[in-house]
Order: structure tokens, then sequence, then C-alpha cells
């Protein structure tokens, strides 16, 4: 996930100033870190990369270090620890309240809507890339090829709900502050430690039963990811720019299933009916602005498959 294509390494040498990643230590933050530092070695630009985070996981800063970032400490949610952010002309906020909202909802909310705010109102002018998800959108049917970014958002729960809340406030300090902004709608990064396949393996490698009942869904090669949000600087506007992260395919999770239980050599146990909605978006933009992701579905069943075995 550390290879610098030409493009990465095109558009870094394009950019003015250095690169803070605030939530670094993250499920996403370290390779990202990692892509972004080899990106501005290869380009020669001499900027910094500053991966900000608490550092709560022990020996997750000492990662960063090795990566060649500078790493600064932060409980950014305090006004002591966005005082200790570095004045970058390029800020890339992964901070997020993740899924499980219930019964802490008002810490979601804070995180995802008044946290991005305060973020935002820090860094002035700055160059911005938020990541967000594809959770804004509402289901839709599984033949439509997915939600695109000029749709109505139309959220389901309190954790979905603050994700607008987040490109919400976000976009009114982009447009009171001029400050060039770029959203990030990412559904669903896959990777050897987390995500929809390795959930998939895992269940089938312990005989659970894999239910199929919301049966749709896109994927994406965290890598290509990593480089997408890195790139999306360089787009960030006011208004905001708008952009869908995912794969092309709609998945069937019961075909999936199939494949990577066949890949493991096991039998998938298979439950459910499949509804006729699901949690779907369009990335044709993303492809056609940054290209293709250089490992594709199949590969990445292969590699879940070979790794939970």
């Amino acid at each position: 996930m550390a290879t610098v294509s030409p493009g990465l390494a095109e558009d870094i040498a394009k950019l003015d100033g250095d690169i803070l990643v605030i939530g670094a230590a993250g499920k996403l933050g370290p390779s990202l870190v990692n892509l972004a530092c080899r990106a501005v070695e290869q380009a020669g630009t001499g900027a910094t990369v500053y991966a900000s985070s608490r550092f709560s996981t022990p020996g997750s800063a000492e990662e960063m270090k090795a990566y060649g970032a500078e790493v600064v400490p932060a409980d950014v949610s305090t006004d002591e620890g966005l005082a200790k952010l570095p004045d970058a002309k390029n800020v890339i906020f992964l901070v997020g309240a993740k899924f499980g909202t219930d019964g802490n909802e008002h810490a979601t909310w804070a995180t995802n809507t008044y946290l991005p705010g305060r973020v935002m109102q820090r860094f002035p002018g700055a160059r911005v890339a938020a990541l967000s998800t594809g959770n804004v959108y509402p289901l839709t049917p599984i033949t439509s090829g997915g939600a695109v970014e000029t749709d109505f958002p139309g959220p389901v729960g309190d954790y979905a709900m603050s994700c607008l809340g987040r490109e919400r406030v976000m976009t009114h300090f982009s447009i009171a502050e001029d400050t060039p902004l770029s959203i990030i709608r990412l559904n669903y990064a896959v990777e050897m430690r987390y995500g929809v396949l390795i959930d998939i393996a895992t269940k089938i490698k312990a005989g659970v039963d894999v239910d199929v009942t919301m049966g749709y869904a896109n994927v994406i090669w965290q890598g290509y990811c990593n480089e997408v949000i890195i790139r999306s600087l360089l787009h960030a506007s006011t208004p905001p720019f708008l952009l869908n992260l995912t794969g092309r395919e709609t998945l069937s999770i019961r075909e999936t299933a199939g494949k990577v239980a066949a890949a493991m050599g096991r039998e998938a146990s298979v439950v459910g009916t499949e509804a006729e909605t699901a949690l779907l978006s369009n990335a044709t933009k993303c492809h056609e602005l940054f290209g293709e992701p250089t490992v594709g579905t199949d590969e990445l069943i292969a590699a879940t498959a070979a790794w939970v075995e």
C-alpha cells in the first residue's frame, strides 16, 4: 500500500506546503501517512508530513516516525490539542466516531459534527480533505448502480445523520472562511485487517452463518483509498468538492461468500433473503479522475482467504 503511482507523485509535486494528517493512528491513517511520506520523498518537494493523534495504541507513534513523519501527539477535542497542531497548508481529516453508536449518541455527534467545525476554524484558508461515508445516502435499488454525488442525502440512523452533519458543518466553514474542502464519501475500504471480505472469511472459517439480508455492497482496496484521499487535496474547492470513493462493482454478498469459501476450501452457510435495496455508491467520477485500482476484487478475495486460512 506504499507504492507511489505516477499520478500521485505528479499531484504531490503540485502541492504547496506541508501535509498534516489528523487522526493518523486510526484504520486508514498509518498506511495513508506511509504513502504520503513515500510520495513526498519521491517528488522531492521537501515537505513535512505531520501525523497527529492521541497515539493511545502502544507503538503507533513509533510506527509513524519510522515512516518518516513528524509526530504530533494531541487530543484535538480540546483547545490545548488544537493549539498544538502545526499550521500546515494541507490538512487531511480522518477523525470520526464509527458504527455502534447506540447509547452513546451524544459523543458520536460531538465527534462527527462539532469537532470537524472546530478543526475548520483552526485552519482557515488551508486545503482540507475530509473523510466522510457513503452512509449519508439513502438505500438504493440493487440494480441502480448506486447513488451519485449529486443525489440528495438520506441518512438512516444517528451515525449516518451525524456524518451528514459533519459535511454540513465543514461546508459552512469552507464557504464562510474561504477554505477549500474536498469531502470523500467512502464505502467500504478493505484490507487484511478489516472490511466486508474479512468479515465474510472469518465467519466461514468459524462455521458461522453469513446473513445476506443486506445482500449487496461496494468495496475498494485501501491502498487506492489512501491515494485518492491525498490527491483530492488538489481538487479541494469552495463550495466543497464531493467524491464517492468505492469500487465499480455491486457485489452480491451471497456470490462473494461462495468465492471466499471456495478459495478457502470450505463451504459457506448462507442465510436470509436479499432485500431489494442496499447502501450503494456510484464511483464513476472517482475512477475517471484518478484511474482504476491496481488491486481488483478477485485479488482481494484470494488474498483475504489466504490470510484467514
